[in-house]
């Protein structure tokens, strides 16, 4: 598993720092948190760790489906902010979406890894396996038209506001229901989805010429 690399678990690394040390982060930014985390604070990362494990645990559980695998996968991603908070980059996004998609990628990663075991495959007949095995045929044209309109979506969304922008990426990269997003953001869940509906009229609008190049009457919604 990644938490199996000897690394200190983050309730060590943090200590136990009292109920006053803590309220005196408690109204720091993030941008201003990871900072000081990455300077070797043990207060901030304790704060870190309270603002967002929850979200890290529920986010990583919904992937993996193994309460001690998604704890330990919680450890670790906080491990990483300690290590790698220097890479985060605010102008890119959010803190929380940062931790999310660390958190996707070992929760993915570990979800393949069990994939791999393996498997047993007695009575499994030769044409049976190859049968399952997919098509591995790329359409290059199509390769080609969804890279540029990734390209498109990302460009897209740097035009929104930083708040629908942070609720629109938790929703559609990170999986987030928009009662989690509200959870997470400590926002009431009404803005959240005036936040989204907002963001996503104005993303239609932007990306509308776009997809309709390519894609039949019908075929692609934005919404």
């Amino acid at each position: 598993m990644v938490c199996g690399s000897g690394q200190p678990a983050v309730r060590e690394m943090a200590g136990s720092p009292g109920s006053d040390s803590l309220s005196d982060l408690t109204t720091v930014s993030d941008a201003d948190l990871i900072t000081l985390v990455t300077q070797g604070d043990q207060e901030a990362l304790a704060t870190l760790y309270e603002r967002y494990s929850r979200a890290v645990y529920s986010f990583s559980l919904r992937i993996v489906s193994d309460a001690q695998v998604a704890e330990e996968i919680l450890q670790e991603v906080f491990v990483r902010a300690w290590q790698q908070g220097g890479s985060f980059q605010s102008a890119r996004g959010s803190l929380i979406t940062w931790l999310l998609s660390i958190t996707h990628n070992l929760s993915i990663d570990e979800v393949r890894r069990r994939k791999r075991r393996p498997q047993k495959a007695e009575s499994e007949e030769p044409e049976t396996i190859l049968a399952s095995l997919p098509d591995a045929g790329i359409d290059v044209e199509e390769e080609v038209w969804l890279s540029s309109l990734r390209v498109s979506i990302q460009d897209a969304l740097q035009q929104l506001p930083a708040a629908q922008r942070e609720a629109i990426e938790l929703a559609y990269f990170q999986g987030l229901t928009q009662r989690e997003i509200a959870e997470t953001l400590g926002e009431p869940l009404g803005t959240i989805k005036t936040r989204m509906r907002l963001g996503m009229l104005k993303l239609r609008e932007q990306l509308g010429p776009v997809v309709s190049e390519r894609a039949e009457p019908n075929e692609v919604k934005l919404s």
